[in-house]
C-alpha cells in the first residue's frame, strides 16, 4: 500500500514526538510505501483545525537514521524526503492528498499518529489533532485511520517502542483488508507502549462519552507560558502520574492588579478521565489500554443527529 503519514506532534523529538520515526521504518520493513507529512512544530489539542490568513509553507526534510533527529539540522539528503508544513495537521492531510506527493503512486490509506500518548474517550478525541487529521483525511473521501501509542511511563524503552509500532501495523494491515470502509469511516486505534503488547488481545471498543468534571481545565498563571513543545510535554507528565497534575502558582489577587490583564494557559485535569474509564467498566476503549489490551473504534467523520426530533417548533 501507499500510506501517507501524518502526526499532531510534529517531527521526531525525544520529547514530543519520539515514536513517528520508528513506526515510519516499521511500514516500510512491512512493504508499504510510505509519503510523509507532517506540522512543522507541535500541534496538539487542535483538533481540526485551519489557520486562515497565512501562507502555508511546505518545506522537504531528510529524517536522522537514528531516533531522534533534530528537524533544525541539515541532514544527508538520501532517500525521499518528509515534508513539514507550518500549519494544522488537518492542512496536512489536505497538503499530502492533493498536492505535495503528485509524483507518486496513489494514495491507498491516511495513517494519521502514533500520538505521544492515548486518545481514548470522547474528551481526548475530540480535542484531538491526531484525530482532526484524519477525520479531514475521510471527509476528502480517504480511507483514515488514527493511531496513538498509550504510554505508562516515559522512558520509551526502543525495544518496547518496537513491539508497539509492530502490533500497529498489524492492525492498520488488518483494517485496511478488512474494515468497512463506507463513505466517512475513521478507525482510531490506541496501542498500549507495554512489553508483551504484540500478545496482548486486539479488541472492538465504543470511545466511552464522557466529560470534564472539573470546573475549568484553564489555570490562572501570573507567569508566561511556555512554548507549545514544553507545555505538551508538561501535560503528557500527568499519564505517568496517575493524571496528577502538579499544583499551581495562583496569581496575584491585589487591589492593583484587579483591572491588569489575567492570563491563562490550558491546564487539562487527565484524572477527570481516569475515572470515568473506571466508573464505566469494560467495554470502552480507555478501560481496553489501561488492561494492556489494543483498541479499536469505529467512527463516523460527521455530527450525527440524535433521531426523534421532526417539525415545527412550536413557540
Amino acid at each position: 500500500m501507499h500510506i501517507l503519514v501524518t502526526n499532531d506532534d510534529g517531527p521526531p523529538s525525544n520529547e514530543s514526538s519520539p515514536y513517528i520515526l520508528a513506526f515510519v521504518r516499521t511500514l516500510e520493513e512491512a512493504g508499504h510505501e510510505v509519503s510523509v507529512i507532517l506540522p512543522s512544530e507541535q500541534r496538539s489539542w487542535i483538533g481540526k483545525a485551519h489557520i486562515i490568513g497565512k501562507d502555508v509553507s511546505a518545506t522537504y526534510y531528510w529524517p536522522e537514521t537514528e531516533e531522534h533527529g533534530s528537524p533544525k539540522s541539515q541532514q544527508s539528503k538520501q532517500g525521499k524526503p518528509w515534508v513539514l508544513v507550518n500549519s494544522t495537521p488537518a492542512t496536512c492531510s489536505q497538503l499530502g492528498l492533493a498536492h505535495c506527493f503528485k509524483d507518486r503512486s496513489p494514495i491507498d490509506l491516511v495513517v494519521s499518529g502514533p500520538n505521544y500518548g492515548r486518545n481514548t474517550t470522547a474528551i481526548f478525541a475530540l480535542s484531538s489533532g491526531t484525530l482532526g487529521a484524519a477525520l479531514e483525511a475521510a471527509v476528502c473521501g480517504a480511507k483514515a485511520i488514527a493511531i496513538s501509542f498509550a504510554f505508562f511511563d516515559r522512558l520509551n524503552d526502543p525495544k518496547i517502542v518496537a513491539q508497539s509500532c509492530r502490533q500497529g501495523v498489524r492492525v492498520i494491515e488488518y483494517l485496511a483488508k478488512n474494515g468497512q470502509w463506507d463513505a466517512g469511516r475513521v478507525f482510531t486505534i490506541n496501542v498500549p507502549v507495554k512489553d508483551g503488547v504484540e500478545k496482548q488481545p486486539v479488541v472492538w471498543t465504543e470511545m466511552l462519552q464522557n466529560s470534564w468534571s472539573s470546573s475549568s481545565c484553564f489555570d490562572e498563571t501570573s507567569g508566561a507560558v511556555e512554548d507549545a513543545d514544553t507545555e505538551e510535554t508538561n501535560l503528557r507528565k500527568q499519564e505517568s502520574r496517575g493524571g496528577e497534575a502538579p499544583e499551581q502558582d495562583q496569581s496575584s489577587s491585589s487591589e492593583e492588579s484587579k483591572w491588569a490583564a489575567r492570563h491563562y494557559k490550558w491546564a487539562p485535569k487527565f484524572k477527570d478521565v481516569y475515572e470515568s474509564v473506571e466508573r464505566a467498566g469494560p467495554g470502552n476503549d480507555g478501560w481496553a489500554v489501561q488492561q494492556g489490551q489494543t483498541s479499536v473504534t469505529a467512527l463516523k467523520a460527521n455530527f450525527a443527529h440524535i433521531p426523534g426530533f421532526k417539525g415545527e417548533i412550536k413557540l
